[in-house]
């Protein structure tokens, strides 16, 4: 870390962009508005400022401390560590963890964050000492290493799916079913009856990728009745582990269940099955099931939706009942059926595939090629900001 002249104003400047920059892309990397583009242009935004960081030596680690000590948060966090680990200096390195650890889960997502985008080589020196380590916020930080760039932890992932500690056990067994581990499958088999319930569903995830759905999809049913899981990405799962007739008969039985119908009708767009428009159309004009037919809406077709006008972030024109519904954006049902009535409008726009959509079809793709390690959807095409 050098003592170079620099600009405070300018430094601080790159400090407070790069963790608004990057807490916009942890906001959208996995959701239905947003397409590598578009992420990629964020990220060349972000890369520029991070850039601005590296070349400002201790006045760049000075800046992220003092924005890290007036908003203690994961995107604070992140910018610090990203620094830290361009550098590759322990003492910045152990201070960022320290702050880490304060924050908890939180503090792991900020540094998660950062190790996404540090190169392999960068990371050499520290991940092996991360997953050896004997404190749980450590051995997290390296599985979230591997798990980023899909490196394989060996023989001593078996003994991290068994860990004590059901933090590390989550993020191993991510990583087991990731790397298509299946000589781990009965470890993973053998925590889909674990206490904690999103260990279980970690467990199951792993075990579709790893071939063994049959034993997977009944604990994937327990868990959205528990309904103290995310109903949406179990249903995701279970779609994806099932599809075909069996899929279909089974979301049928969700959107017939009151307290699964909103998660499911979310959902059935992924199905892919066009002739539910008319219908779908009539749950827009429903306030309480607008927001989740859009989503619907959005998996049905590999359209950009941000560029036509059915949906809208002002629900005025929708009328007073939707006027308390905070989700956003909405679709507008006259305006849906005007857009499809007009030329059965997916054919008049340029494919668009939405992160969402990538990260389905990595899944898809994992699940239908057993030898196939799931594909990292995240990784994005970077063009100026001004194009």
């Amino acid at each position: 870390m050098q003592r170079l002249a620099t600009i405070p104003a300018i430094v601080d400047q790159h400090a407070e962009d790069a963790a608004f920059l990057w807490s916009r892309r942890r906001r959208e990397i996995d959701g239905p508005l947003l397409g590598e583009v578009d992420i990629g242009r964020i990220d060349q935004r972000l890369d520029a400022n991070l850039e601005g960081l590296f070349a400002s030596g201790e006045a760049a680690w000075a800046a992220a401390k003092a924005r890290f000590s007036d908003y203690s948060e994961a995107p604070e966090l992140f910018v610090m560590a990203c620094l830290a680990l361009h550098w590759g200096l322990e003492k910045p390195l152990a201070a960022v963890i320290e702050a880490a650890a304060a924050l908890g889960e939180t503090g792991i997502k900020g540094i998660s964050g950062a190790i996404a985008r540090t190169p392999r080589e960068k990371l050499r020196p520290f991940v092996a000492k991360w997953v050896d380590s004997r404190e749980t916020m450590l051995k997290c930080i390296g599985l979230s290493a591997l798990w980023h760039h899909r490196a394989d932890a060996g023989p001593s992932l078996g003994d991290l799916v068994a860990n004590s500690q059901a933090e590390i056990r989550i993020r191993a067994l991510r990583l087991a079913g990731a790397l298509r581990r299946r000589d781990l499958l009965p470890a993973v088999a053998e925590r889909l009856a674990a206490d904690q319930l999103p260990e279980r569903l970690a467990a199951s995830i792993a075990a579709c990728l790893l071939g063994a759905d049959r034993m997977a999809l009944p604990v994937l049913d327990e868990l959205l009745a528990s309904r103290s899981v995310p109903q949406g990405e179990v249903i995701e799962i279970r779609l994806l582990a099932s599809a075909g007739t069996p899929a279909k008969a089974w979301l049928q039985k969700c959107l017939n269940e009151p307290s699964l119908r909103l998660p499911a009708l979310a959902t059935i767009g992924m199905l892919g099955d066009r002739s539910i428009v008319p219908w779908l159309i009539e749950r827009m004009r429903e306030p309480q099931s607008a927001y989740a037919a859009g989503l619907a809406w959005r998996d049905l077709f590999e359209v950009d939706f941000n560029d036509t006008d059915v949906f809208t972030v002002d629900t005025s024109p929708l009328g007073k009942p939707f006027a308390k519904i905070e989700d956003s954006p909405l679709p507008m049902a006259e305006r849906a059926s005007a857009w499809w009535d007009d030329g059965r409008g997916p054919g008049k726009h340029v494919a668009f595939r939405s992160m969402r959509r990538l990260r389905l079809a990595a899944i898809r793709a994992s699940l239908d090629n057993r030898d196939l390690p799931l594909a990292d959807w995240r990784r994005t095409q970077r063009f100026p900001a001004w194009m």
